[in-house]
């Protein structure tokens, strides 16, 4: 059985799929396009090849492995039209995301930005604005994985854990879940708002004008999702009126962030750019689940993280 990598590991991680039984072929993903050495390909293992390799004409591909969690970059209609399988890197990045939302929450409660501001110009200027988390209901637009770490990590802190999906079903470290039909009252509730769910036609600006009115006034709000899931001029609007107090963005509409966006001047906003997944173990996590789902596969056994094309996640 054959298997494309366009991303790479360790020669060792790379022998290890060879002795599961796998014939390697890897082509750089900046490089790969089709060509007969690939033509017989059964498996891709990659990122985001699909802007130079046309996956229609790989005739034998059964399953495209993703080394990430989003699947935006993926050409949907012919992965449909050809019946693919596709899984994808989900839980490989949540346990720093997480780790990342509860640093950004006390960030923000905490008023480190200004601090931060403070220290460089050598002022020593007590803040008595600063918030306990304490008691706080945190609220997370979507349960997943990244959400679920993050509740988990919030326990010792004796905050209410509200989470919002779908259909509203129970989720752990969650005190209680809303459907989406609720989402307006349970945004109203809410202390801090976290943006945790997939990005889809749907949830395309799911936060937006009407949506950020329903936040409690005075609320954080912290996206580690997709930026396109928020309308950012609404939120721009919101957070210089003071509806929304503070947030932290990991994520924008546009990427990289324009210079000229007025997010970037805003005392009560803090940027990272698109960096809430990296750790020292992403590469790792990567592996794991990928060797993983070639052992299953080529033993006939169900693959993890198997993604829904039509509903995008």
């Amino acid at each position: 059985m054959k298997v494309l990598f366009t991303k790479r590991f360790s020669e060792e991680k790379m022998n290890s799929f060879s002795e599961l039984g796998y014939e390697i072929v890897y082509i750089s993903e900046d490089k790969v396009s089709y060509s007969d050495d690939i033509s017989e390909v059964d498996l891709l293992v990659c990122y985001n090849p699909f802007e130079t390799l046309d996956i229609s004409r790989l005739k034998k591909l059964k399953w495209i492995q993703l080394f990430s969690v989003g699947i935006d970059q993926l050409p949907k209609q012919k992965v449909i039209d050809k019946g693919i399988i596709v899984t994808n890197n989900r839980s490989g990045f949540s346990i720093p995301m997480g780790e990342w939302i509860i640093m950004k929450i006390l960030e923000l409660m905490k008023n480190s930005k200004g601090f931060y501001d403070k220290q460089r110009e050598k002022k020593w200027q007590p803040d008595s604005t600063l918030l306990e988390l304490y008691n706080k209901t945190v609220c997370f637009i979507g349960t997943g994985s990244i959400a679920l770490e993050a509740a988990k990590r919030l326990q010792g802190f004796d905050v209410n854990i509200t989470g919002i999906n779908s259909t509203g079903r129970r989720a752990e470290y969650f005190n209680r879940c809303y459907p989406m039909k609720e989402m307006s009252y349970a945004l109203s509730q809410a202390d801090v708002v976290v943006v945790s769910i997939p990005y889809t036609k749907e949830t395309h600006h799911l936060i937006n004008d009407d949506s950020i009115n329903s936040i409690k006034k005075g609320a954080y709000l912290i996206n580690i999702a997709r930026g396109s899931i928020i309308k950012e001029t609404a939120l721009i609007e919101a957070l210089r009126n003071g509806n929304i107090h503070g947030a932290a963005l990991d994520v924008f509409e546009e990427e990289p962030l324009s210079m000229e966006s007025p997010l970037w001047e805003m005392n009560n906003v803090i940027i990272t750019p698109h960096n809430s997944w990296i750790s020292e173990m992403r590469t790792e996590r990567r592996y794991i689940i990928v060797y993983e789902n070639l052992r299953r596969y080529i033993n006939g056994e169900a693959l993890l993280n198997i993604v829904d094309i039509e509903k995008g996640y």
